[in-house]
């Protein structure tokens, strides 16, 4: 059985982080029902629950996952101040030799780095270098099969591209391994999606799709002359101090103490595939960011706390369209509504190997990140849910709640996880 353990850390100095400010930009859509709260208006949150969050990873582990980890970052009146840490750990790092998780390894985090991809967009917004209502052919002519396509729509998930990886990955650990060394052009992704008829017309729905974010690459690229690795640097890892956070496309390799992640086999019978080494090339701007619990937490705190956009670009990444039981999508960011009231933001990942959850609260001021070692176990997908439950609805978290229902299955390495 692999090894286990569970830490309990307190008092750790959070980042002083300096407010991106930008021009305003009126939002014209269907407002947050849970507006932003300056740090003194913070609504008290649930004690979380370190022992129920410990006990989530430990079912996770039970159901196949190698290892897990969670961190909670808690900070009680403003974003200066003291936070009180809790970590959690199960199970290993690497099946090979053994190494047991630690709350500090990095990891692939999947679609979370849409959450990144958006947030560059949302900052050309505000330096009034893009329109969210244009069309993306304005600026990358020709891209796209209908000009009614908005880059607000594929932000939101609600321009009817195709999702590619569908097709990449109707076959788990074939299809994975067909692409794990490969590189594509951002161009090449977007033609695989244009070989399929569109899901719906642009707006008309939302429907989760990959290809949204690799067109919100070439637009940051497009947009900037940069690379989408030089936008995540100079604009929120370097200001933020992420030094745990890397894109390091087409380099296959995780730098420094990491968790290793596995792929689960469509055959139960199969042996779990190490997935960790591997481009990401199939994902890129859609989910191929490194990073690590504390930096998740650190991301999620300053950018509801609104230190990486103007208010008028944070309230249009919280203009909500119904995704889901419980949730709702924005601009590159998820809502997720738990049991005992409390509304929690930012988004899932799932990538080859890595199932993770990363949310904070309105204010920014309570952060979550937590990590199942697997993938293509919708068991283990579900039961993480319970880790938002144990962090901000603590001991007020329903017991119906504690084992959700397995999410309905999508190919490994896409994520619109419903979680």
């Amino acid at each position: 059985m692999a090894a286990r353990r569970t830490v309990r850390s307190a008092v750790l100095g959070s980042l002083a982080l300096t407010l991106v400010a930008g021009p305003a930009h009126a939002a014209d859509r269907r407002p947050d029902p849970m507006p932003h709260k300056a740090p003194a208006a913070r609504a008290a949150l649930p004690a979380p629950d370190p022992a129920a969050l410990a006990g989530v990873l430990r079912t996770a582990v039970d159901q196949g996952a190698p290892g897990a980890l969670a961190r909670i970052d808690d900070h009680r009146t403003a974003y200066d101040d003291h936070a009180t840490v809790h970590t959690a750990v199960e199970g290993v790092a690497d099946r090979a030799t053994g190494e047991v998780m630690d709350a500090a390894d990095r990891f692939r985090i999947g679609s979370v780095t849409k959450t990144f991809s958006a947030v560059v967009l949302l900052q050309l917004a505000a330096e009034h270098r893009l329109d969210l209502d244009a069309s993306v052919n304005h600026y990358l002519p020709g891209l796209l099969p209908d000009d009614k396509i908005t880059v607000r729509h594929v932000l939101g998930h609600r321009s009817g591209l195709y999702d590619y990886t569908y097709d990449m990955f109707a076959r788990s650990v074939p299809g994975f391994e067909a692409v794990r060394t490969k590189v594509f052009t951002y161009r090449e992704l977007v033609d695989l999606s244009l070989r399929h008829p569109r899901t719906n017309a642009p707006g008309a729905a939302y429907a989760y799709s990959n290809t949204n974010f690799v067109v919100a690459g070439l637009l940051i690229e497009k947009l900037t002359g940069h690379p989408v690795r030089t936008e995540y640097e100079n604009r929120i890892t370097g200001p933020l101090k992420l030094t745990d956070t890397f894109y390091v496309h087409p380099d296959t390799k995780i730098p420094g103490r990491h968790a290793h992640g596995y792929l689960t086999p469509d055959d139960a019978k199969a042996a779990l595939v190490d997935a960790t080494d591997q481009t990401a090339s199939w994902a890129q701007s859609a989910g191929a960011l490194i990073s690590s619990a504390r930096d998740l937490n650190t991301f999620l705190s300053a950018l509801l706390g609104g230190r990486l956009l103007p208010p008028a670009q944070l309230a249009e990444m919280r203009e909500w369209l119904p995704s889901g039981a419980g949730q709702a999508y924005g601009l590159g960011l998820r809502r997720r509504d738990l049991s005992c009231g409390v509304s929690v933001y930012g988004h899932t990942g799932v990538v080859q190997g890595f199932y993770t959850y990363a949310f904070t609260s309105a204010d920014g001021l309570r952060s979550l990140t937590a990590l199942a070692t697997t993938s293509n176990n919708a068991t283990v997908q579900a039961t993480m849910l319970g880790t938002l439950e144990s962090a901000f609805c603590g001991k007020q978290a329903k017991a119906t709640t504690a084992s959700p229902a397995p999410a309905p299955a999508r190919p490994a390495g896409s994520d619109d996880s419903g979680q």
